[in-house]
């Protein structure tokens, strides 16, 4: 062999060591940092337009709708009783509740024994129910595996790998 091809062979194999290196420090560093969790609490700051002296005043906006509550007061939030996330309040509204150690989830766990998208909590006709999304450790509300949507008592514990919750008013 030449020796301008046992340098260049000497190069690739350096540029090889170096490539390996850096994809160890990349894993080591997503490891270390773990997956970016996305705060949802923050709401964009309005957008304005550009203020013309001959444009109309914008109209008054209506308040707010408070959360909708169930007939008989009926739960108005969730509360994480036993787990990583003990003392977590999450406020409830019309819309579902998405449980699971994804970043996409409503109320995002860290417990190693709970899926990336573990449980769907929903109301559907002035109740609160609990479905399992396929986890591998399963869904219970008190002491039963969900298998099906399950209606959730106020008070029950419904417990998703290593965390218990609770519907409260």
């Amino acid at each position: 062999m030449s020796e301008l091809t046992i340098t260049l062979l000497r190069i690739g194999y350096l540029a090889l060591l170096w490539l390996l290196v850096l994809s160890a420090i990349t894993v080591l560093r997503r490891d270390l940092y773990g997956t970016r969790i996305i705060d949802r609490r923050r709401t964009p700051a309005p957008r304005t337009a550009g203020t013309a002296a001959d444009a109309p005043a914008p109209a008054p906006e209506a308040p707010a709708r408070p959360p909708r509550r169930t007939r008989g007061g009926g739960p108005s939030r969730l509360v994480v009783t036993e787990g990583p996330l003990r003392g977590t309040t999450l406020p409830l509204g019309t819309s579902a509740v998405l449980i699971g150690r994804a970043p996409s989830c409503t109320l995002v766990l860290d417990d190693d024994y709970s899926s990336s998208r573990h449980a769907r909590l929903f109301p559907q006709d002035d109740q609160w129910f609990v479905e399992d999304l396929g986890s591998t450790n399963g869904t219970y509300v008190g002491e039963q595996r969900v298998e099906q949507p399950t209606p959730v008592p106020t008070g029950t514990p419904v417990r998703v790998g290593q965390s218990v919750l609770e519907l409260q008013r």
